[in-house]
């Protein structure tokens, strides 16, 4: 029973974590404890399922039980009754390891798509702004692009480069462009590239599990609003919030009607009202949580073996 009970636990963790995230008031106030609330309530849902899978295959084979439980002390592995089980263990075991198989070749798509999306996007860099005789290249490089339309994005890979368009430049006054490159250096940093990774990979090869897509809507939003923090404490508040309206304002982000980018005068409202943040000693207890909801799980998968030994 221990493997359907790895099965339902899963379940509820992807039905009631996306609700209990969703309903909360202090998500957008502190997303980097956000980012790490969902990341250990997806983190704990494939666990269940990798955890679920071993013992169904052990269960289903011997030479499976004999590799999960070969360090194991007597009378641990028939505390599990792997014995009796039905036909359902072989079957559950190869669904979820074709799951598993599924979800790793979803991911390295991804990141094939990503590295092809650079690809393109450096060999334009290069022919637009070529390095001068001598110049090397070299990490964090920051490149300055004609152009008409004001602009900067983070171009994420081994030698992460900054670019910014000249209209950026002629627009954004005073502190703005700092503020402006802060935030893209955030992502930098964080290395957010590889949460969205994961996230599109997830909802794109599962898209029928509800929690896999909401996992990569808040992925993007939430790292927008951790880079718009840490640009924020550097330049204050308002210097973000204008920069944001001075590089989107002639893209129609700010109406009227409905907009692709409808979130972007949300970031401009979270700055300009200035949310207070959580107590430090509430966002340490929510992280600690957090971070045991995966073992919940692992102790699941030990309760035969620990009351085989006790």
């Amino acid at each position: 029973m221990v493997p359907v009970a790895l099965l339902l636990l899963g379940a509820l963790t992807a039905a009631v974590g996306p609700r209990f995230l969703g309903r909360a008031d202090w998500t957008d106030r502190e997303p980097v404890v956000a980012l790490w609330v969902w990341q250990c309530v997806v983190a704990t849902v494939l666990l269940c399922c990798a955890l679920s899978m071993t013992l169904s295959a052990a269960a289903a084979w011997q030479a499976v039980r004999g590799q999960v439980f070969a360090t194991a002390p007597s009378g641990v592995a028939d505390a599990y009754a792997l014995g009796t089980s039905g036909p359902w263990a072989a079957a559950t075991a190869l669904v979820l390891a074709c799951a598993g198989l599924w979800s790793g070749a979803m991911l390295v798509r991804e990141i094939a798509r990503a590295r092809s999306r650079r690809s393109r996007r450096r060999a334009e860099l290069l022919l637009r702004a070529p390095l001068l005789p001598g110049e090397e290249r070299s990490a964090h490089r920051l490149v300055v692009l004609e152009g008409e339309r004001p602009d900067a994005w983070w171009l994420p890979g081994a030698a992460p480069q900054l670019v910014v368009t000249t209209a950026a430049l002629r627009r954004l006054k005073g502190r703005q462009l700092d503020a402006v490159l802060a935030h893209e250096q955030g992502h930098a940093q964080a290395r957010h590239d590889w949460l969205l990774h994961c996230s599109a990979a997830l909802a794109g090869g599962f898209p029928q599990i509800p929690v896999f897509a909401a996992f990569r809507e808040e992925m993007h939003r939430l790292v927008e609003l951790a880079a718009d923090d840490m640009a924020s404490r550097r330049h204050g508040r308002l210097t973000t919030a204008l920069a944001l309206v001075e590089l989107n304002e002639d893209r129609g982000v700010f109406g009227p009607g409905p907009t692709p980018h409808a979130h972007v005068p949300q970031r401009v409202n979270r700055l300009l009202t200035a949310p207070d943040r959580l107590p430090a000693r509430h966002r340490l207890r929510l992280t600690a949580t957090a971070a045991l909801v995966p073992v919940i799980p692992v102790l699941v998968a030990l309760v035969p073996s620990l009351h085989a030994l006790r």
